[in-house]
């Protein structure tokens, strides 16, 4: 750890901003996912088009971190505020959108997204309910079918990464290779897994997930006791730059309540 004193979840939202260029058209979630989208805006990517899946386009967080997708914090200065048929109907089922942050209870190593329920074994032909009853996919599943690119934003934790997903909530390359294609989804798929420990990444043939990159508090070793399958690990793999000071500021102008500067 560096002498600036910042939280993993700091770290995992500016890592996740880090991918967002200027200009883009980028659709956002609730929570982390929004940290990390309106820290790219307010840091590198000030012309970014930024909107929400309720429809909420162009705006800027105001008096703090927007705790829902409609919250007035966005909405006061929106330049347009239409409704979820217009975000993922138009604009992200088109394929217009370039980029979403999405959240994940669960994610295997294709980069499918769980967030629907955790069962024990497989569901089998008859649907059955699941253990524990997870929030939906919410818009996620349209932005993983539109989006240009996704970035999954996930806690690194054995439970969370899967070999397997029981139930895909939300499509990343299914089961590897070219097995996505064949659904002729407009948006091209995730392109990072961002954790509170490190980045992973697609092989660009086989569409696993191998490790691209870690923290300063993390390792190598560590990300590879977490992860619930035998994670590969890039050739190029790398440590990721900490955060500078101006990144932390614009971050913090973001989350100024600190609503998620969560210790861990």
């Amino acid at each position: 750890m560096s002498a600036l004193d910042y939280t993993r979840q700091e770290m995992m939202a500016i890592a996740t901003g880090r991918e967002i260029k200027d200009g883009e058209l980028a659709i956002f979630g609730v929570g982390l996912s929004m940290l990390a989208g309106y820290f790219a805006q307010a840091h590198h990517a000030p012309n970014v088009r930024a909107m929400t899946e309720g429809g909420v386009f162009g705006a800027t967080p105001v008096g703090g971190l927007p705790w829902g997708i409609e919250c007035n914090r966005l909405s006061v200065n929106a330049t347009s505020f239409t409704n979820a048929l217009d975000a993922l109907g138009f604009l992200v089922g088109s394929g217009r959108c370039d980029v979403g942050i999405i959240g994940a209870a669960q994610v295997d190593k294709f980069g499918n997204v769980n967030t629907t329920g955790i069962w024990e074994g497989e569901i089998g032909e008859t649907y059955r309910p699941p253990k524990t009853r997870l929030p939906g996919a919410g818009g996620a599943n349209d932005i993983a079918c539109g989006a240009k690119r996704t970035v999954i934003m996930v806690t690194h934790e054995p439970k969370r990464f899967a070999e397997k997903v029981t139930y895909i909530s939300s499509p990343g390359y299914l089961e590897g290779g070219a097995s996505r294609d064949r659904f002729g989804f407009p948006g091209g798929g995730p392109s990072a897994i961002i954790t509170t420990l490190g980045i992973l990444r697609p092989h660009p043939e086989t569409k696993e997930f191998q490790l691209d990159s870690w923290f300063s508090f993390s390792s190598v070793a560590e990300i590879k006791a977490n992860t619930g399958w035998d994670l590969k690990v890039s050739p190029d793999a790398h440590l990721v730059p900490e955060p500078t000071e101006s990144e932390l500021a614009a971050l913090r102008r973001v989350d100024q309540t600190g609503a998620l500067r969560k210790k861990g």
